[in-house]
């Protein structure tokens, strides 16, 4: 999950249900309550643990961590260098999810079909919005921490990606993080604080609405998150050139790209499509291995 938010149009939520523990993850995290808050108090560690489903959260988020110190950087320098081959492997690997996800459907009827098409034009939408201008008000920056956040966990949709549809991605992402790092608090805390605080709204809030759907309505829900996965490939499509960027500290950072259909008389298109099927081959055997199609909660 912490090397897929590293490649822009690949969210953390797309690969923790391609791997099975996305409901289990969203219950933990819903599981954050005053109930969690009442164990601490009261220093009733094992309940507050067993509660929250605390091993879980702790393995996953070692693993989170550790790709960002290691396999997010390598990530990161591919897709530098090697952005087609990059974004071929990941789009190899969404595309082979679609049916993975779409398995999880116990049964297909007109309301999934519905909600498979409504996540589907969602998610193609949004690959074509225009980004809307900066804006540094509070609220504006508290529903941007809402929205980022709400973004990564729902699967197929990149938060980075809606941060630049709100015209907030170079202020936040870019300016905000370099400002604290510099240890500028006076210009980086204004910023970061109030898309913190959003963010934390949304995952708090999304958890418990998401938590409710999976219950609930499980198959329409993982239609309409199979709908997002499928739309996501447009956004993560390999072939396309720069329509903006800007410069900061000397760093390049794209924040728009033109789509293009891949020229088949080149060879390193070839080999773009040999990197996308090991991506879908990567999730075949991943399929195989496990013997069975991802676990849901009950």
């Amino acid at each position: 999950m912490g090397a897929a938010n590293v490649i822009p149009g690949v969210s953390g939520g797309t690969v923790a249900f391609i791997t099975g523990i996305y409901e289990r993850l969203i219950d933990a995290l819903k599981a954050f309550d005053l109930k969690a808050v009442r164990m601490l108090f009261q220093l009733d560690i094992k309940g507050f643990a067993s509660h929250v489903d605390l091993g879980f959260l702790m393995a996953l988020g070692c693993g989170v961590l550790f790709s960002v110190f290691t396999l997010a950087k390598v990530l990161k320098w591919a897709f530098a260098d090697y952005p087609v081959l990059v974004g071929a492997f990941f789009f190899g690997i969404i595309f082979a999810s679609i049916f993975s996800v779409g398995k999880m459907v116990n049964r297909w009827r007109v309301s999934e079909a519905v909600a498979l098409l409504v996540g589907l034009a969602i998610a193609v939408a949004l690959a074509f919005m225009s980004p809307a201008g900066e804006n540094t008000n509070l609220v504006y920056l508290l529903v941007c921490g809402v929205a980022s956040m709400c973004s990564m966990i729902i699967p197929g949709i990149s938060g980075s990606f809606i941060l630049l549809l709100m015209g907030n991605y170079q202020l936040i992402m870019i300016k905000a993080v370099n400002d604290l790092r510099q240890l500028n608090f006076a210009e980086s805390l204004p910023i970061l604080i109030p898309v913190g605080l959003g963010a934390l709204l949304g995952l708090v809030v999304l958890s418990h609405i998401l938590s409710w759907l999976f219950k609930r309505y499980h198959d329409t829900a993982v239609s309409l998150i199979t709908g997002f996965v499928a739309g996501s490939l447009v956004i993560i499509w390999p072939w396309k050139s720069v329509a903006e960027s800007v410069t900061v500290n000397g760093k390049v950072k794209i924040i728009a790209w033109h789509r293009e259909l891949p020229d088949f008389a080149q060879g390193s298109t070839w080999g773009a499509l040999g990197i996308l099927m090991v991506g879908v081959g990567a999730i075949v055997l991943m399929e195989k291995l496990s013997g069975s199609r991802p676990e849901r909660s009950a």
